[in-house]
C-alpha cells in the first residue's frame, strides 16, 4: 500500500505538471493591446500634396498575447463612427522602417510595438473628418477564431477648426496622450513633412508624420 504522503505528493506534482502544460502548449489565450500613445487623422502621404489622397487612421501601440504560445493575427482594420455614419479603415499596413501589408501577424507573450496605419479602400475615399464626437475601435481576427476581437475604443472630438483645416490636403490631426490629464490632447499639423504612403513600402522617418 503506497504511503499517503507519497500519493499526495506524486498527485501534487501530476497537477503542476498538468497546469503547465495547458499554459504553455494548449491555452490558447488571447490578443491585447495597450493604449495608443498617438493616433492621427488625416490624408495618407501628405507630403504629395494630392488632392484625391486616402483618408488615413495612425496608432502605434503594444500588442501582446496572453498566452505563452502566441497568437496569429489574421488582419486588423478600425471602425470610425461619428452619430449614425461609421466607416470601416480596412487596408491595414504596419511597421517602424520597413511597412509591410498586413497579412498575418505573429504576437508572443513579450509583445510587438509598431506602428499601425489603416486606410480606406483604393475606390472608397470620398470619406471626409467632419467636425463631431467620434468613436475608434480596433479590431483584430485571430487565427481560429470565428468571431474578430475588439481589442481597443476611445471616443475623440474633432472641433469645428480642426475640421475645417483637414480639408487642406497637407493638414493632419494627431491626438498625443497627456498622462496628467488623462486624455488626448488634439493639435493640427498643417506642414508637408518627409513622408510616403504606406502603398510605397519605402522607408519613413517617423513618428515626424505617420
Amino acid at each position: 500500500m503506497m504511503d499517503p504522503i507519497s500519493l499526495t505528493l506524486s498527485s501534487f506534482a501530476l497537477l503542476i505538471s498538468a497546469t503547465t502544460a495547458w499554459l504553455t502548449l494548449f491555452r490558447r489565450g488571447n490578443i491585447k493591446m495597450t493604449q495608443p500613445t498617438i493616433i492621427y487623422f488625416g490624408p495618407d502621404g501628405r507630403n504629395n500634396r494630392r488632392e484625391n489622397a486616402s483618408p488615413k487612421v495612425f496608432l502605434r501601440t503594444l500588442l501582446f498575447a496572453t498566452s505563452k504560445r502566441g497568437r496569429i493575427i489574421e488582419s486588423m482594420h478600425v471602425k470610425l463612427a461619428r452619430n449614425e455614419a461609421q466607416q470601416n479603415f480596412n487596408i491595414w499596413v504596419y511597421g517602424d522602417e520597413h511597412m509591410v501589408r498586413g497579412s498575418g501577424l505573429f504576437v508572443g507573450e513579450s509583445g510587438i510595438a509598431v506602428n499601425h496605419h489603416f486606410l480606406v479602400p483604393r475606390d472608397d475615399t470620398s470619406f471626409k473628418f467632419l467636425a463631431g464626437k467620434y468613436k475608434l475601435e480596433v479590431f483584430a481576427r485571430l487565427l481560429g477564431d470565428r468571431e474578430q476581437t475588439r481589442l481597443w475604443s476611445q471616443e475623440l472630438d474633432v472641433s469645428d477648426d480642426a475640421a475645417r483645416e483637414l480639408q487642406e490636403p497637407i493638414a493632419g490631426l494627431y491626438f498625443d496622450w497627456g498622462p496628467d490629464a488623462a486624455r488626448y490632447m488634439p493639435h493640427i499639423d498643417n506642414r508637408p513633412q518627409a513622408t510616403e504612403s504606406p502603398w510605397s513600402g519605402l522607408k519613413i522617418p517617423l513618428p515626424m508624420d505617420p
